[in-house]
Formats: structure tokens, C-alpha cells, sequence
């Protein structure tokens, strides 16, 4: 059974829906304030079980199975990739971002745009090393602010019914 997310703008919140049915046309209102201008979210992975392992990150929860597909073809792509090609290596890294739903840092982006427009990787580490050393290779959104700046939203763990 399928997991929806909507985002209430009045209540800043976003709320899980599950649906008996692949149901992609219904849109609730919101449980809260119960407007009726929810909007829905694309999520990377769908939550498969309403609870988080004890001990655990900031990282949301995901399905593995999905995430395990997702690094499978990943691999496979990998095998594949022509060493001497910078493009792909840098397609590939874009499609890891994608899959995990990762945004990357400023020097990461840099040296990926570089390495699209076919640039040579090692003269790319010897100017943007430094910097991409410092940096965490994958962003993180700061507590209570998401990267675009603005508040970010709160999400409400209770499933409700769609």
C-alpha cells in the first residue's frame, strides 16, 4: 500500500497518507487546519514501516529494497564506465546524487560541471583539491533551514488515511 506525502503551505508541515490504492489523483486536506490546497511531494523512497531504528542519523528512513535496486544498476553502470571518459564518471555521480536524493556541496558541483564538459579529472583535483577536501562531499540540510534558505518544513510522523 502506497505512502503519499502532502505539504500544507498554511501549517509549514508535511503529512503522510497511506492509500489502499495506488491513488495517484486524490488530494486530502490538511489535518490540522484542513485546507484544501495540499500539494503532493515526490519523495526518493518510500517509508515502508512506521518506525526508525533507535540510535540512528539524521537520515530519513528508506526502503532498502528499492535503495538496494537503485545501487545495483548503479553498479552495473560502474562496470561499464570507461576510466578515460570524465563525462560518464561525472553522469554516474550525478545518478548516485539522484538516487540517494543528496544534494553535493559547491566544490563537488564545480568539479562535476568541469569534468562535463570533458575536462581532465587530475588537473581538476590539483586546483579544486584543497577545497574539496574540506568540504563534506554530500549536503545536509542545517537544522530548521532547508539549502534554498527558507524555513524549512515540519513533518508530521502520523500515517493518516488517504
Amino acid at each position: 500500500m502506497p505512502i503519499y506525502e502532502f505539504y500544507c503551505s498554511q501549517c509549514n508541515t508535511i503529512y503522510n497518507f497511506l492509500s489502499k490504492s495506488v491513488n495517484t489523483d486524490k488530494v486530502p486536506s490538511c489535518p490540522k487546519c484542513k485546507s484544501l490546497e495540499l500539494s503532493r511531494q515526490v519523495s526518493v523512497f518510500s517509508k515502508v514501516s512506521g518506525t526508525r531504528e533507535e540510535g540512528g542519523d539524521d537520515m530519513p528512513p528508506f526502503d532498502e529494497r528499492a535503495m538496494e535496486k537503485a545501487m545495483g544498476q548503479l553498479a552495473r553502470e560502474a562496470e561499464r564506465l570507461d576510466e578515460n571518459d570524465p563525462r560518464q564518471a561525472a553522469s554516474l555521480m550525478r545518478k548516485v546524487s539522484d538516487a540517494t536524493g543528496l544534494k553535493m556541496g559547491a566544490a563537488m558541483e564545480e568539479a562535476l560541471h568541469r569534468m562535463e564538459q570533458g575536462e581532465d579529472p587530475e588537473q581538476i583535483e590539483a586546483e579544486l583539491g584543497d577545497l574539496l577536501e574540506e568540504e563534506e562531499p554530500f549536503l545536509t540540510e542545517q537544522k530548521g533551514q532547508s539549502q534554498s534558505g527558507r524555513l524549512k518544513p515540519n513533518v508530521d510522523e502520523t500515517l493518516y488515511d488517504l
